[in-house]
């Protein structure tokens, strides 16, 4: 096993890398942008636009370098219903639509309580429970004919093998629908109709099947390549940290999603109206998490204009305390109240100290997730975010522990690869952040306070 291809659903971009495990590295990334179809009957994936992406880029891997075998991951916070046939019984949702929300009471009513399942209740399809609740009552034929019921990276094993499953990190992300301390469904799956339907939950690291024949005979693999069961994107980032770090850190997946993940720590309680939750980590385990939309914010903020600050503009917005409090996105996140509000004018969009205020805020967010979790211990911080050096500055000034830049340009890609096995050449060296002078910490505290006021 050398090269692992890895399907990487995200919120954002489809993309499909190229990881070889005696490196780590990766070959090769393709993407595509992840477009939701605004189409009756809800907006929803374009699903087989993505799937003739990633069969023609397996096609091309495999005839450039060679493709050994394929794991998954994707997002959160998805389901696919199948027919007795195997096709989609319904289009697969985009969970940013509404359309739950407008039956959230009766819903309220039949899901089981956050001490057990570890869920907060989110907004419109957060919540894989709602997603289902909702899509049960506005079509009554839908549950008859819904043979199976998958989470999303064992959809695209679906494909890819034919066979069924879901995965404990998937079912464990806020869907309502498992029980992270007691490792079993709960109890909204007898509610809701679904317990003779959903897919068995098996651990994502073993081999789900070998691809169809119509897989094969499309993309040039072997008829034999084996196929992991699949994972969720923050697991993924996480895993090669539960392989090779000790207790207490915390692993920060940075994409549409910021996703803060504390292994060890201090045991606190979790306040589930700030989008705190447990997800469950690729062994099993419980972890507490927290998050907000932190590539979404980049990208309303930035409005394509993205630049680097310099240090003279990050020297002016600290000088000048021009800071932005939350929150951009609402419905989710540590402040899911709050609208966004600018200390002072708010520098021009696309300039450099607009740049700067954007990447404090950002890190600033995140450490309010981390605080809320308990973490302890260093900061990884894994996805686009990697390579902000103003916001991991600003979060090492903010937490007053060590920030470590992943070198991943995706992520979840080595993670999700790790799944077949580890990687023969051990991980470099740590690249610790600097921690920033005294004036980027009392920064730190003075948005900390304007946000309490």
């Amino acid at each position: 096993m050398k090269h692992v291809a890895v399907i990487d659903i995200g919120k954002t971009n489809v993309k499909l890398a190229l990881v070889d495990l005696v490196t780590g590295a990766e070959v090769a990334v393709v993407t595509r942008p992840n477009a939701v179809r605004v189409a009756p009957p809800y907006p929803h994936f374009d699903v087989e636009g993505y799937w003739d992406f990633l069969l023609d880029a397996l096609a091309t891997f495999h005839a450039t370098h060679g493709v050994d075998g394929i794991s998954v991951t994707t997002h959160g916070a998805c389901a696919a219903l199948l027919d007795a046939g195997g096709a989609l019984a319904t289009p697969v949702l985009d969970y940013e639509h509404d359309g739950p929300d407008a039956v959230a009471t009766a819903y309220d009513a039949i899901r089981p309580a956050f001490a057990s399942t570890g869920s907060p209740r989110l907004p419109g399809g957060l919540n894989v429970g709602a997603q289902l609740h909702w899509l049960f009552g506005r079509d009554p034929g839908l549950l008859a004919r819904t043979a199976h019921v998958v989470t999303w990276p064992q959809y695209w094993g679906f494909r890819l093998t034919g066979q069924l499953a879901t995965d404990v990190t998937s079912l464990g992300c806020h869907t309502d629908l498992w029980c992270p301390d007691a490792g079993t469904f709960s109890t909204l799956v007898d509610t809701l109709g679904v317990r003779d339907k959903i897919a068995a939950p098996r651990r994502p690291d073993e081999v789900l099947g070998t691809l169809t024949a119509a897989v094969a005979a499309r993309t040039g693999l072997p008829a034999q390549t084996p196929v992991t069961v699949g994972i969720h994107d923050s697991n993924a980032s996480l895993l090669p940290h539960l392989m090779r770090r000790t207790a207490p850190f915390t692993v920060v997946s940075t994409g549409t999603w910021v996703i803060a993940l504390a292994v060890g720590g201090e045991e606190v309680a979790l306040d589930p109206a700030r989008d705190t939750l447990v997800n469950v980590a690729a062994d099993g385990r419980p972890v507490r998490s927290a998050r907000f939309m932190g590539g979404r914010t980049f990208d309303m903020l930035t409005a394509g204009r993205a630049v680097t600050p310099t240090p003279a503009d990050e020297a002016a917005v600290l000088a000048e305390g021009i800071m932005l409090l939350p929150s951009v996105v609402a419905g989710s996140g540590p402040f899911p109240q709050r609208a966004p509000a600018w200390t002072g004018a708010a520098p021009a969009t696309g300039s450099g100290p607009h740049a700067a205020a954007t990447a404090f805020h950002l890190a600033l967010m995140t450490a309010t997730c981390l605080s809320l979790i308990g973490a302890q211990g260093p900061t990884i911080v894994e996805g686009a975010f990697a390579r902000n050096a103003t916001y991991l500055r600003m979060l090492a000034a903010a937490t007053g522990r060590s920030v470590i830049a992943a070198p991943s340009s995706t992520g979840t890609s080595l993670g999700a690869a790790l799944l077949m096995g580890d990687t023969a050449t051990p991980p470099a060296a740590d690249a610790v952040i600097t921690t920033p002078g005294p004036d980027w910490a009392a920064y730190a505290t003075r948005w900390r306070v304007a946000v309490a006021g």
